[in-house]
């Protein structure tokens, strides 16, 4: 039977964290440069912390556990996310793809844009699901693994091509890897994965719907609210709606000290 405190409370909760963290994130990152090096300090407390509510988390078997162990995960990942959007942890090649690249040489190219931060994140992967293996609430190590593999899957529809690559949130300092983009177009790969991350979505609200523990309950609710918010991702590649629209502000932020910059080059 659904609950509120035990299927629909988690799944606000996600979206509540995904919309801030996410705007956090992106207005942090198109902050002045000069501002990175102590914001990634602040982002490795934070991201230390989050190591820290994993290992405590996965002991626990109650609602607090799986909440702590949620926002464990995604301290990690939002620590993750800042450092490869400064342009902290990319990869070895940090310029366009060139003319005529295709196929093997092309994916070649794109993957070593990315390699150093795929690198941390299966390393990081690894140390969490060894931390969680064994233990009575993996919630922790799930949500990161979830999150990973919808970011991979999101990552080779890019590198495909798709309708609408968004890329609104992207500071200015790291516009080559669009040129690693495919053709504005829907792929095959784009229709499995809008199906793949809906099934899967389904799949998880199906087996949160029928836990009646409430540790279980939240914690499968929060894995099926991550899930649907990976499958959402994915139809904005299909469709003409700009996700950027929903952190404007961040934007705003980087567009007006553009604008303040070309004012005073005047």
């Amino acid at each position: 039977m659904v609950s509120f405190t035990g299927h629909v409370l988690p799944v606000l909760a996600t979206i509540a964290v995904w919309f801030f963290a996410t705007g956090l994130i992106a207005w942090a990152a198109n902050a002045p440069r000069a501002s990175y090096g102590r914001s990634l300090i602040w982002a490795g407390l934070v991201g230390a912390g989050g190591m820290l509510c994993v290992i405590v988390s996965a002991r626990m078997t109650g609602t607090g556990g799986a909440y702590l162990g949620f926002a464990g995960a995604m301290a990690i990942w939002g620590w993750h996310e800042f450092a490869f959007l400064t342009g902290g942890v990319t990869g070895p090649r940090r310029e366009p793809c060139p003319d005529g690249a295709q196929g093997i040489v092309r994916f070649a190219k794109a993957s070593a844009a990315v390699l150093h931060h795929e690198i941390a994140l299966v390393a990081t992967a690894a140390i969490l699901i060894a931390l969680c293996w064994g233990q009575p609430n993996p919630i922790g190590a799930q949500v990161f693994v979830l999150l990973f593999g919808l970011r991979l899957v999101a990552k080779l529809n890019l590198f495909a091509g798709v309708p609408n690559a968004s890329t609104d949130i992207l500071p200015r300092h790291l516009a080559y890897l669009t040129s690693y983009f495919g053709p504005n177009r829907f792929t095959v790969l784009l229709a499995l994965s809008i199906a793949g991350t809906l099934v899967l979505a389904g799949w998880l609200g199906a087996l949160a719907a029928g836990m009646a523990a409430p540790g279980a309950s939240v914690a499968a609710s929060l894995l099926f609210a991550m899930a649907a918010l990976g499958a959402l991702e994915h139809l904005f590649f299909a469709l003409p709606l700009r996700d950027g629209a929903l952190w404007g502000w961040a934007i705003a932020a980087r567009e007006k000290r553009a604008h303040t910059n070309a004012m005073r080059g005047l």
